[in-house]
This record gives structure tokens, sequence and C-alpha cells, in this order.
């Protein structure tokens, strides 16, 4: 319950492997402080057999598998951040990022579908991107997306490899080398998947800034 004040970022649960007793005890803990904290990576299953009590209290989205606890931070009025997808395949991984940073109360822009394969579809988004302090995207298969917005935009860009694709795609370490490979200086790479690690990055780099 102090991560907040040694980090500036709440505690957060990832779900994935917690039984359902160990995810109603946390949230006893947290309702009897008065406290919100977000859940990561929580399946469907596990919300449905949670306490009534707690299932109520929860704002769940479970594209994201993400859900808020007791509430959120109040919600800014200006947006600094763009979520970028290549495809709808990769909106889940989108999705997760939007989520944390509307946690923390950062409104994001979500801008969807506009993978290398159709450029003009980026290009006709790119003067919104540029707005932007920070662009996080992400992307599966060959992971271009992040290469082409650092050359398009002087915002930070996080990319985050998805694990979309078949043959070597599969899993997403092809798209994470090829984001590390990147011929775009200062392109910034979570781990594979990890929406909510870029989220976490780009509340990092706005508070900094």
């Amino acid at each position: 319950f102090a991560r907040d004040a040694r980090t500036g970022l709440d505690e957060a649960v990832m779900c994935a492997s917690k039984t359902v007793q160990h995810l109603a005890t946390i949230l006893d803990q947290v309702q009897e402080k008065g406290r919100h904290i977000l859940l990561t990576r929580l399946l469907p299953e596990q919300y449905s057999e949670l306490p009534a009590q707690h299932r109520s209290n929860i704002d769940y989205e479970p594209l994201s598998r993400t859900g808020y606890f007791g509430g959120t931070h109040p919600l800014k009025t200006e947006t600094q951040i763009a979520v970028v997808a290549a495809g709808t395949s990769d909106v889940a991984v989108g999705k997760e990022a939007a989520r944390t940073l509307h946690f923390y109360g950062e409104p994001a822009v979500e801008i969807n579908d506009v993978g290398v394969a159709g450029l003009w579809r980026l290009l006709e988004r790119v003067e919104e991107m540029r707005k932007m302090k920070v662009v996080i995207a992400v992307a599966g298969m060959d992971a271009a997306l992040p290469t082409v917005i650092g050359g398009l935009v002087s915002s930070v860009v996080i990319g985050v490899p998805t694990s979309v694709g078949y043959g070597v795609a599969t899993g997403g370490e092809t798209a994470l080398r090829s984001m590390l490979a990147s011929c775009s200086p200062g392109l910034l790479v979570t781990n594979i998947d990890n929406g909510f690690g870029a989220a976490c990055a780009a509340l990092r780099v706005l508070r900094t800034a």
C-alpha cells in the first residue's frame, strides 16, 4: 500500500494464476483501507466467481481483462497520449494500455487498425498523433508500425510487440526483435503484450516532463 509513495504509481494486481480466494482476500484488504486498485489480466471466469460484493465494486472490461476496484483517479481534461494499434487483433493489448492510463486519470486517444499494410490509414491520422506527447504503438507480425510512426512524429514513441501472428511470428518474438532492431532512433520497446507496462512508462514520461 506504500507503492504510490515510492514510485508515484499505485499497486496493481496481476490476476493471472491467482486463485479466486487469493483475489477476494486482496480485495478485502483494499476495501478495508478505503483504497482503489487496478486489476490486470483478470479473466472473465475469475471475475464471475468473485463474491458479489466485490463484483459490484469492479468496473470490468473483458477485452483488456482489466478492472478498476473502488474507482479511479480523477480524469484530466487534456489528452496527451495516443494508443495506436496496427490491427484489430492488437486492440486487446492497446486497450490494456488505454485502460491503465484511464485508471490514473490520463485520457488517451485510441486509434485502431492503422497498420502499415494499409499505410494510407495511418497517414490520415498522423496529424492527430503529432499533437500528443507520447504515442504507444502496438503491433504484431513484423511490427513495423512503431518504426514508421517514429519517423513521422516528434513525440516519445513506445512500441509494444504483440503475440499476434502465425508461422515465425507466433508468440510475438519476431515482433519484439523487429522493434528492438528498429532504425527509428529513440524508439522505446516493452515486453510482448505488455500494454500495462507501456502505459506506466508513458505516465513516468509525462510526470518527469
